[in-house]
């Protein structure tokens, strides 16, 4: 699952670079306190090693595309994210998915016929720059421990997600998913607020699975992933909540508002 740039950038991701020892020597990388790149994001892509702590925090469903990868949902709405203001900063602690702190490198494929990954930076980000503050990438012409750090997780990242992707064909097989469907009906509105274009695991499918499936899927690890992601879901209305709290809910006002006489 190697992201390859161009024509769509991944996520977060505005313009790719590859990383070079010559034309960034002098390159620095700086953290920030704050995220402002992820206040318009209401989804980001899960790996499957993050199932278990992430189903405490948000839901996760499955991208309605052909490989439906796991995501994890920040936001109900496009545009919407419940776990950061405006600036970017955090409102409380949260698990942070590793597609987001990978951010600005990724490892990506920058010729088709060649299954090579190089590791990039997002050159628009701002994090990855000539500038006297922040870590030194290069010393000397060579990595800095940092970066190779950086690139050990670009790799992990990378393995996970091809596990990620094969738990996701895998659900593809066995005919769970479903196209997902949630209705959100708070006390006074005229009618409920219904959230869709995402997947999700039929729980009656999964329910109807003969035992010995059952038993393969829980010596593989399938089923715990599966019980988290189902168990996950009741985090929708959690996050529905923080929308209306923050006033991010579209319309909301106009539902809610007593019907005509």
């Amino acid at each position: 699952m190697a992201t390859q740039p161009p024509a769509s950038m991944p996520v977060l991701y505005t313009r790719l670079e590859p990383l070079s020892s010559t034309m960034h020597a002098n390159f620095k990388h700086r953290a920030l306190e704050t995220a402002p790149h992820l206040v318009k994001i209401n989804a980001v892509p899960l790996t499957i090693d993050e199932f278990a702590v992430t189903q405490r925090f948000m839901p996760i469903v499955f991208a309605a595309s052909q490989v439906p990868v796991p995501i994890a949902l920040m936001g109900l709405n496009e545009g919407v994210n419940v776990f950061v203001d405006d600036d970017g900063k955090p409102y409380a602690p949260f698990y942070v998915p590793a597609y987001v702190r990978r951010f600005p490198y990724l490892l990506a494929r920058m010729n088709p016929d060649n299954q090579e990954l190089t590791l990039c930076f997002d050159a628009e980000s701002g994090l990855v720059a000539p500038s006297e503050e922040g870590d030194p990438l290069f010393e000397d012409g060579k990595p800095t421990e940092g970066l190779n750090n950086i690139l050990k997780f670009c790799e992990e990242f990378e393995v996970a997600a091809n596990r990620t992707e094969q738990f996701a064909r895998e659900l593809l097989d066995l005919d769970l998913l479903i196209d997902g469907e949630v209705a959100i009906d708070p006390p006074g509105a005229r009618q409920p607020f219904i959230y869709r274009g995402f997947r999700m695991v039929d729980e009656q499918k999964f329910r109807d699975l003969p035992g010995d499936k059952l038993r393969k899927m829980s010596e593989s690890g399938m089923l715990p992933l599966i019980v988290a992601h189902l168990f996950s879901l009741g985090l929708m209305r959690e996050i529905f909540t923080r929308q209306v709290d923050q006033g991010k809910v579209p319309n909301f006002a106009e539902n809610m508002a007593p019907a005509a006489a």
